[in-house]
């Protein structure tokens, strides 16, 4: 397989049948022209876990809500010569929720 993708659950399906119908893993991959060695980390993976699903989100967790984003941003807009620590002091008064003054710029530029 010459491009990297992931493979779909349909797909995972078929080859997870072939494997149990008693077909060896190096067979099953040049059937599907897939490295062997996804097919063996596929195999194994449905071995321990009983799925062949993809795992998903596995991204980080935000800090903050988008509705307290735009608290952040107005109160950062409505004196603009506060500093990002005292934002974040104003936001910690208001919800009880701690952040850091980066998260405060980040917020600013948009992010």
């Amino acid at each position: 397989m010459s491009s990297r993708h992931h493979i779909d659950d349909f797909m995972r399906g078929r080859i997870i049948g072939k494997i149990e119908e008693g077909r060896k893993i190096t067979d099953v991959a040049r059937e599907f022209d897939i490295a062997h060695s996804v097919i063996s980390r596929l195999w194994k993976s449905f071995k321990t876990t009983g799925m062949c699903s993809r795992r998903h989100g596995g991204g980080r967790v935000r800090s903050t809500t988008p509705a307290e984003d735009r608290y952040i941003v107005l109160s950062a807009n409505r004196n603009r010569r506060t500093t990002a620590q005292q934002v974040a002091n104003q936001f910690l008064a208001a919800s009880g929720k701690q952040i850091s003054r980066k998260t405060v710029a980040r917020r600013l530029r948009g992010g």
